[in-house]
């Protein structure tokens, strides 16, 4: 379906995720990706967290009614065509976002076309550092897959959300995300960056398999490549796209923006991609 139809000129989306004080991830790298798409974007803030190149230091996960209230400000206002979820950070918090999603509040600011809703189940920092607590997995499979049209785990989230051990190869992949399929989301995009070889991503759904190959770009900044996958799927979807097409063309910009951002050193560790182009470039 185009959705261009139900959006306003300048097509919105809201970000529903954690703030990344290091500004590679979360709430930061959304911004930077609907920004360099064309999508004007909104937030709803679901935890702050103290983090640099080198690791996470501090997370204070935000009230659930602030992160409710934040939804509800901006659906109140705004024609959101598309919803990207990324860190949510606890039961409650995933409880009070398919509440959400559920209750018929997103609904596109009135449209008929409800938002198209990425969900990135953002579980573990890069580092390494665990991001959500107990209970979460249990309440995102039962509250919160069924109400997103694409669902975008890693290889280890895809694991932990299955409870299964993580797939070592693309048959797994492929076995793991039509599981994951049969769990509710309209799609799964399963990534495979942490296999050997080429990045292949797969993309199950209802009616078909597409596989998404490039070659890999060596390069210690990674940082957010999750975060903005997703935003960019999001993004392409609302001006026009298929999802298969949207998920094309969201593989291209992240391997952009992880060339644009390897040459850069921000700190002692692992930095971020960079998903907007230099002055310079312009």
């Amino acid at each position: 379906m185009d959705r261009r139809d139900a959006r306003a000129v300048t097509p919105i989306a809201l970000t529903i995720a954690g703030s990344d004080s290091g500004g590679g991830a979360g709430i930061q790298a959304d911004l930077k990706t609907f920004a360099a798409s064309g999508v004007y974007a909104a937030t709803a803030i679901t935890a702050l967290t103290a983090q640099n190149t080198r690791g996470v230091r501090a997370i204070h996960l935000a009230p659930v009614e602030i992160v409710v209230a934040q939804i509800d400000a901006v659906l109140d206002d705004f024609e959101v065509a598309a919803i990207k979820i990324g860190m949510l950070g606890s039961a409650g918090i995933v409880e009070a976002v398919a509440g959400r999603l559920r209750s018929g509040r997103l609904d596109g600011g009135g449209s008929n076309t409800p938002p198209f809703t990425v969900y990135d189940p953002v579980m573990i920092a890069s580092s390494g550092d665990a991001l959500a607590g107990a209970g979460f997995v249990e309440a995102v499979r039962s509250r919160l897959l069924p109400l997103v049209d694409c669902l975008n785990p890693n290889l280890a989230e895809a694991a932990a959300l299955l409870d299964a051990p993580v797939a070592h190869c693309e048959d797994d992949m492929i076995r793991q995300g039509r599981t994951l399929l049969a769990l509710g989301p309209g799609a799964v995009l399963m990534k495979g960056g942490h296999l050997d070889g080429d990045a292949v991503d797969i993309l199950a759904m209802a009616d078909a398999i597409h596989r998404f190959a490039a070659p890999r770009i060596a390069s210690r900044n990674v940082h957010g490549t999750g975060c903005t996958l997703s935003s960019a799927i999001a993004a392409h979807v609302v001006l026009g796209a298929s999802l298969p097409e949207a998920v094309a063309r969201s593989k291209d910009f992240v391997r952009a923006a992880i060339e644009r951002g390897r040459g850069m050193r921000l700190g002692g560790g692992a930095g971020p991609v960079l998903p907007i182009a230099r002055c310079g470039d312009i």
